[in-house]
């Protein structure tokens, strides 16, 4: 008899072969990372019925080649298992998608297979999966279900787990239906699969699903088979081919069941990992630290006896719910730190109806909530004020700790950091775009190996060797901690070494610090993280010194959030409008979701509608929907970057003389359309532009992207591209440019890499450019040089149409004076917003980026959510020409990087202009400018912000940010 075994990362498939190749066993279950003990459960039931008989035994999987090393047993190595089984059972198969635990594979078979495996990162596997499902608070089995009665799909980000839970968290907090998210998480995965592995390779023919989600969910299934057009085949053992194929490999080699058997019940590790000193030397040590940190604790007074008036602060953060009441005199009286189970209006409203029934003498007269939530609380419950958080921390820091000068908020998904001078917030950061070490990076990990949060703090203080994990994404993590426990490590030591690899995560990705000593001399810590006494003691550790946690540390945001409702009560005394005991009986939520058809921007909207007369509308990307009072009927009035938008729109076709050429709106073409519209247009072309871009413009042309980690704007291009094809323009018309337009602003005038160079990229990687199906001209021009261009567009042009070398000067003569013309609007626009944003005694943002960052689906709709907020809102080109021609401290090769350079210098002298970086990720000379506009900025009282926009950029932590940075200004302005 054969015997394959696949050891994956997340579970063991064990099959068993007759000599006539035929199935007479197989099993499938979770090995936990228990990867012998596993074996053993699943050899011996073999053993007692079949006997103890020779059989020919082989591993595979990404977790047995060390079981196969250490006891000398055969090893097939999967992908090669994989094709053995499809050769066996279903020769006729083109492609093969297989999806596992943690790992995607996608294998195009013929003459010679290629294999596209993920890498390091995990997204779109079945961990993902479950961390979703988890999230949801469902299981698989479940999600599947709910998937199958879904009405639409809401855009996720599958790149990793964390990514997507910023995208997911919010659309449970904002009520949309669990059915709708998960759909949109296996659609995820399906972009995942197809944009991050296949990159470029189109998947077609005949194509076999294989893996557990795939095995187990239908409705996957169905989302590849719509997403590639095609009906793909799940077969029979579609879980265990891996194994099939290795026990289908040709091996002579035996073992007794007997024999193999004992050697994985006597396997042992050696320890052969890199440890790190224990948290703490003695039991002193702990004892100590324990006491000194019991004695910081929040005010209290006995609620049981207490009569009167009382403030009410909720906190509905990422998963869980806060809620503190206070007396008058900001005493505790009251709190409740709970799961929000994915409906944290429901977990609010029990709370409420618990403590109103059983403290009847105790009256809320104001509330006030904060969090990812915010919004959604206070407008179900009529609560009269809401805080954004980072204000809520400092207001309860300040508290205990007068003095206090860095605040550090560890939550579920969050991280939140700030600097504080002079009584006022002075600097923000905030984790954006990854969640690892916060308090859900660690529940993962907990739940994972079968522990508690609570369990595994407690295992990691005591632990004496910790593994070195460095600092990690929570996806990267998994393979260091599986690899750890085959080296041997324990569970208390793994658990004490992600508690360190927290601390390291938010001190040097996102404080960024290079010596945490100058952090500050009076730190406080805060959020339900740092109660894990393992975190905070590897803080101190780090740092050097003691900071401060109090004993409520979990409750700080709600805490803050009720002493504003206290100090605003004593202010304005207007009635209560929090909905009292007798109207929460009567509470009813629902949701709903639409398109908005206010605009083209067709918004999906979720619409919560309480009690039947109150709603509130979220989703929205511009400011129709909401903020009445400073709705702006005309944006362009105080929004630089709709003006761009509008202005690009309104540039009208040419006559049809000589040819239809399209033009794809992304990249370089954001500034220099009017240019290339103009000079077409000149010379009897039709310009076709691409439509703006959407999500759709996206998955319109993932299929054929052919690097998962170059930046969004270029992924975009892709589906512009394929746009323009389906429109039937003859040509399209993306020249590589090496050099930007030349402003003597800087000591070069380059080009982006990508920028200039990305028409290489597409024309060798979409199928439509590479069968010549349509006219790609990309060669070779630059408009740096006025007097060269003219005859280079000649060279490049009469090659394919029939042209004068007169009319061809003429039509760049004309394109210069439509790009000179289009600035000098600009700048004007810039003035008259100005103007008008002085008149209203709005704050004035410049949103400094790139031309492409006024596109909407890169910008997410950060410019209209600053209008939405009362700013006016202007981009770096509106200003930048405002500053003189000098010598720079910086060696600076690149056009748009001067111009932020010099709109910084400019902010410094306007005392209600602040700056806004925008920064795409994969860039990496964005930390440099970044560095050089914080020194431009730090001699004035400007507060600095910077936020990283891609399609995983984590919206909440956007908007968190911007709220923030104009509550700093408004404290330091006393506005």
């Amino acid at each position: 008899m054969k015997i394959g075994l696949d050891v994956g990362s997340t579970t063991m498939k064990c099959v068993v072969l007759d000599e006539q190749l035929r199935v007479v066993h197989q099993e499938y279950r979770r090995h936990y990372s228990q990867i012998p003990q596993t074996a053993v459960q699943m050899l011996t039931p073999l053993l007692q019925n079949l006997g103890d008989r020779q059989v020919c035994f082989s591993l595979s999987g990404s977790a047995g080649m060390g079981l196969s090393q250490q006891l000398h047993l055969p090893f097939v190595q999967e992908v090669y298992a994989t094709r053995i089984a499809i050769q066996h059972y279903l020769p006729s198969t083109d492609v093969v998608i297989e999806l596992g635990g943690e790992d995607a594979k996608i294998l195009f078979l013929g003459k010679n297979m290629e294999v596209r495996m993920n890498g390091t990162c995990a997204g779109g596997t079945g961990s993902f999966i479950d961390q979703m499902a988890s999230l949801l608070n469902i299981d698989q089995d479940q999600m599947d279900d709910l998937a199958k009665q879904a009405k639409q799909s809401y855009t996720i980000a599958s790149r990793c787990g964390v990514f997507a839970k910023s995208d997911v968290q919010p659309l449970i907090n904002q009520g949309a239906e669990k059915a709708d998210i998960a759909l949109s998480v296996l659609q995820s995965v399906v972009n995942q699969t197809i944009a991050g592995l296949a990159q470029g390779r189109p998947i077609t023919g005949q194509v076999v699903y294989l893996g557990g989600p795939l095995t187990f969910l239908s409705s996957l299934r169905k989302a590849f088979d719509q997403t590639l057009h095609l009906e793909g085949i799940c077969p029979e053992n579609s879980l265990y081919f891996v194994a099939l194929g290795t026990a289908l490999s040709k091996g002579d080699e035996t073992i007794t069941l007997s024999d193999l058997v004992y050697q994985l019940e006597h396997y042992h590790t050696q320890k052969a990992f890199t440890s790190i000193p224990p948290l703490f030397e003695t039991e002193e040590q702990l004892e100590e630290f324990q006491r000194r940190h019991q004695r910081a604790k929040l005010p209290k007074a006995d609620a049981l006896n207490y009569k009167g008036q009382a403030f009410l602060g909720v906190d509905a953060g990422s998963t869980t719910v806060k809620a503190c009441i206070i007396d008058t005199q900001g005493r505790l009286l009251y709190s409740r730190y709970q799961l929000n189970n994915g409906n944290p209006v429901q977990a609010v409203k029990e709370f409420l109806t618990n403590f109103l029934t059983s403290y009847p003498d105790i009256h809320i007269v104001k509330a006030c909530s904060t969090g990812y939530g915010e919004l959604l609380v206070k407008n179900a419950f009529n609560f009269e004020y809401s805080l954004v958080e980072t204000m809520a921390h400092y207001k309860s820091a300040k508290t205990f700790l007068r003095e206090v000068d860095f605040i550090i908020d560890i939550g579920g998904q969050d991280i939140k950091c700030f600097k504080i001078e002079d009584g006022v917030i002075d600097d923000i950061f905030l984790n954006e775009a990854c969640s690892s070490g916060c308090g859900s990076f660690l529940q993962t990990f907990s739940n994972a190996l079968g522990y508690s949060p609570q369990e595994a703090a407690e295992l990691a203080l005591k632990a004496q060797n910790p593994v070195d994990l460095g600092s990690r994404c929570t996806v990267f993590m998994n393979s260091s901690v599986k690899q750890a426990q085959k080296d041997g490590a324990s569970v208390a030591d793994i658990f004490a070494g992600l508690a360190i690899s927290v601390v390291k995560n938010a001190l040097y990705k996102v404080v960024r610090s290079t010596d945490p000593s100058l952090l500050g001399r009076h730190i406080v810590v805060q959020g339900g993280t740092f109660l894990n006494d393992a975190v905070l003691r590897s803080f101190e550790m780090e740092l050097g010194s003691e900071v401060i946690r109090i004993e409520e540390a979990g409750l700080m945001g709600a805490y803050g959030c009720a002493l504003h409702a206290m100090e605003q009560h004593k202010k304005d005394h207007k009635s209560t409008t929090t909905l009292s005991l007798a109207q929460l009986s009567s509470f009813s939520h629902r949701t709903r979701t639409v398109h908005c058809k206010g605009c083209t921007n067709a918004c999906l909207l979720t619409i919560n509608s309480f009690d039947g007369d109150r709603k509130l509308v979220s989703g929205n990307k511009c400011d129709r929907i909401v903020q009445p009072e400073t709705f702006v009927s005309n944006p362009e009035r105080l929004n630089l970057y709709a003006y761009k938008q509008q202005y690009l729109a309104d540039l009208k076709r040419g006559r049809n003389e000589r040819g239809r050429i399209g033009i794809p709106l992304q990249l370089s073409f954001y500034e220099q359309l009017p240019f290339w519209h103009a000079c077409l247009s000149s010379l009897g072309f039709e310009v076709v532009v691409s439509e703006p871009s959407t999500r759709d413009t996206y998955l319109k042309g993932q299929s054929t992207i052919s690097s998962d980690t170059i930046c969004y704007p270029a992924k975009l291009m892709h589906g512009h591209v394929q746009q323009l094809i389906e429109t039937g323009v003859d040509a399209i018309l993306y020249p590589c440019s090496s050099y930007n337009l030349k402003e003597e602003k800087g000591d070069n005038h380059f080009n982006c890499p990508v920028v200039a160079y990305y028409p290489e990229v597409l024309k060798h990687n979409m199928p439509s450019l590479l069968e010549h199906k349509v006219l790609f001209i990309s060669d070779y021009i630059s408009l740096a040089d006025e007097r060269f261009a003219p005859s280079r567009l000649y060279e490049i042009l009469s090659k394919h149409y029939n042209l004068g070398k007169g009319e061809v000067k003429l039509a760049c003569k004309r394109g210069y004076e439509a790009l000179r013309t289009y600035q000098q609007a600009v700048r004007n626009q810039a003035t008259i917003i100005v103007e008008e944003a002085r008149k209203r005694a709005w704050p004035i943002m410049v949103l400094a980026g790139r031309p492409y960052h006024v596109d909407g689906e890169v910008n997410h709709g950060i410019d209209s959510l600053l209008l939405q907020c009362g700013c006016a809102v202007l981009s770096e080109d509106g200003i930048s020409h405002l500053v003189p021609k000098e010598k720079r401290t910086v060696l600076n090769q690149w056009t748009y990087h001067a111009r932020m350079y010099d709109a910084a210098r400019y902010v410094t002298t306007q005392p209600d202009m602040q700056i806004i970086q925008l920064v795409s990720f994969g860039c990496g000379l964005d930390a440099v400018t970044s560095d050089e506009i914080r020194d431009i900025l730090r001699q004035t009282d400007k507060i600095y912000t910077q936020i990283k926009i891609d399609e995983i950029a984590n919206l909440g932590a956007v908007k968190i940010r911007i709220r923030s940075l104009l509550a700093a200004i408004g404290e330091a302005s006393g506005t």
